[in-house]
């Protein structure tokens, strides 16, 4: 159990960063661009001018909570991680910061005032009155390693520790919920289920949930084409590679479970353009977990940027967590 808990750690972790550094040479680029010139192999330069096997804040910002987790859970920490990545380029491909959203930026400022104050408690309330504009994927594309904290916990727990380490870079519901919605489906491919079942079990999961907590019908209502309709049945032409959370979640959702193996899964969410780094990085980190190592092309492995201290932290990630729950 310990050594198959690192392996999909690894693998995650590794997805997420495949996927990041596959879609950093076409970022913005429209999908009509996409189609007429495809991703289909790991390229260098392109938008940001970055070596191939690079990857964005995306992978950092996992990476960064990641290593704090491992250390055990502490929204303290993982702030004072995020501060270090915007201020200190920490866990970075080449030591440069050459990517962050706008609402990324706005907030880790936020992050280093509260830690230069040590209002430490203030960490616990940015999810109150968060701003409808809170809802870019910048949390989503992180949150992956805090499955390893949250599994096997009562799903309103998981949604509540979820829903604080969102808002320490987008604090709005719809942003938590997104976040809560990836990490279960992920759990239950962690526990070895198929993707069919995998799905159909988090859609029952999120609906009980919802009734519980009685979730704003309107808000409800964002969720739709996962949640109460199955986002399979959802026509191509539909899906969008925006960086709205909603989009972003849509489109990874798709991509992973209308596809049969790791590189297509990855390569479509590229495909779709706009955010290609997010889409695809968050794509990859399911499609990591599902497919594990072996089944990310051993040719994009060879050029990603630092992947033997992705590895390491992976294995730290998961031999901590193997066995608490």
């Amino acid at each position: 159990m310990i050594m198959d808990l690192r392996e999909k750690a690894v693998a995650g972790l590794l997805g997420v960063a495949v996927g990041d550094a596959l879609g950093v040479p076409f970022e913005f680029r429209s999908q009509a661009e996409m189609t007429a010139d495809p991703a289909r192999d790991m390229r260098g330069y392109g938008t940001h001018h970055q070596p191939a096997g690079t990857w964005s804040d995306d992978s950092s910002l996992t990476f960064c909570l990641a290593e704090s987790l491992v250390r055990g859970y502490d929204l303290a920490d993982m702030a004072h991680k995020f501060v270090q990545w915007k201020t200190s380029a920490y866990w970075t491909a080449h030591d440069n910061v050459f990517d962050i959203g706008m609402t990324t930026r706005r907030t880790i400022a936020l992050l280093e005032d509260i830690l230069e104050r040590g209002d430490l408690e203030d960490l616990e309330l940015l999810r109150y009155g968060a701003p409808e504009s809170d809802n870019g994927n910048g949390s989503l594309m992180r949150i992956l390693p805090l499955l390893f904290h949250i599994r096997g916990l009562d799903i309103r727990e998981k949604f509540e520790i979820t829903w604080r380490v969102s808002a320490l870079t987008h604090g709005h519901i719809r942003a938590a919920m997104s976040c809560l919605i990836y990490l279960r489906l992920a759990e239950y491919v962690l526990q070895g289920l198929n993707k069919e079942e995998s799905y159909l079990r988090m859609r029952q999961d999120v609906m009980a949930l919802w009734k519980a907590m009685e979730f704003d019908a309107g808000e409800q209502k964002h969720f739709e084409r996962m949640i109460q309709q199955d986002i399979r049945e959802a026509p191509k032409n539909t899906i969008h590679g925006s960086g709205y959370v909603i989009a972003s979640l849509e489109a990874s959702l798709w991509c992973f479970l209308k596809t049969n193996d790791f590189e297509t899964a990855v390569l479509t969410a590229v495909n779709f353009g706009q955010d290609t780094d997010t889409t695809a990085a968050i794509t990859g980190g399911l499609a990591g977990l599902y497919y594990g190592s072996a089944g990310i092309p051993a040719y994009w492995l060879a050029v990603l940027a630092r992947m033997e201290d992705i590895r390491a932290l992976g294995e730290a990630l998961g031999g901590v967590y193997a066995g608490v729950r």
